[in-house]
C-alpha cells in the first residue's frame, strides 16, 4: 500500500440505512410530485397543481359561452319538487269522460321538468294514445301560444322538458282498450301542481295518492 493512500473505511450500517431511506423517499417524492402529475394526470400530493407540472399533461382549456345556446346554468324562483301521480283511465266502453284525461302542471318560462310515465294494466302499446303538449292560459281576447311535443301510441315515455313560455305543460291520455289502466306519472323539477277544476286539471286528479283515491267522482 502506498504511503500517501488512506484506507477506505466502510460506511456505518446506520448511516447506510438512513441514506438508502432518504434516497427512496426522494425518489417517491419525484414520482408522486412530478412524474405522475406531468405524465399521467395524477396528483396525489397536490404538488403538480402548485408547481404547474400538471399543465404539461392537461389539454388546453377551451372556454364555452355559457350565455348562449343549450349550455346554461339557471336559477329558479319556483322551489324544486317531485311528485308521483297515478291517473286511472276506464276502458273505452266507460265513455270519453272516464277513458280520456288531460293532466298538466304550471311552469314558468325556461323552467325544466323531468318526467317518466308508464301504463299499468296492458301490454299492448296501441291501447293508449298520448298527446304531449302545452299552452299559455291567456285572458279573454288574448292569443294563446301552443307547444306540441309528441303525439303517439305507447306505454311509457321519459325525458326532460323546458317550457318556452309561462303556461301549463303535460299530457292528454286516451285508453282505447277493453280494460281499465293506470298511468303512473313521475315528475321532478321546477313546476307547480294545478288545483282541481282549473285548466290542466279539470278532472281534479290528486297527486301522491294511490290510483283508487286519485280521481274523484262516481
Amino acid at each position: 500500500m502506498s504511503a500517501n493512500k488512506q484506507p477506505t473505511r466502510p460506511m456505518a450500517k446506520g448511516r447506510l440505512i438512513l441514506a438508502t431511506l432518504g434516497a427512496a423517499a426522494l425518489a417517491a417524492l419525484i414520482v408522486l410530485g412530478a412524474i405522475l402529475p406531468a405524465e399521467f394526470n395524477r396528483d396525489p400530493l397536490g404538488l403538480g397543481q402548485l408547481s404547474g407540472l400538471s399543465r404539461l399533461w392537461a389539454p388546453e382549456d377551451q372556454k364555452v359561452d355559457t350565455t348562449a345556446g343549450a349550455a346554461r346554468a339557471r336559477e329558479y324562483d319556483t322551489p324544486f319538487r317531485a311528485d308521483v301521480i297515478e291517473i286511472p283511465l276506464g276502458d273505452f266502453l266507460a265513455g270519453a269522460d272516464r277513458s280520456e284525461l288531460e293532466y298538466k302542471v304550471r311552469m314558468k318560462k325556461d323552467a325544466t321538468l323531468i318526467y317518466s310515465w308508464e301504463v299499468i294494466g296492458t301490454t299492448e302499446p296501441r291501447d293508449v294514445h298520448f298527446d304531449q303538449h302545452g299552452h299559455t292560459t291567456p285572458k279573454p281576447g288574448e292569443p294563446m301560444a301552443v307547444s306540441t311535443w309528441k303525439q303517439a301510441f305507447g306505454l311509457k315515455q321519459q325525458g326532460a322538458l323546458t317550457s318556452p313560455f309561462d303556461g301549463i305543460q303535460g299530457w292528454q291520455f286516451s285508453n282505447s282498450s277493453e280494460k281499465p289502466v293506470v298511468v303512473r306519472l313521475r315528475l321532478a323539477g321546477f313546476y307547480e301542481l294545478i288545483p282541481a277544476g282549473q285548466p290542466g286539471n279539470e278532472a281534479g286528479i290528486v297527486a301522491n295518492v294511490p290510483a283508487a283515491q286519485a280521481r274523484p267522482g262516481p
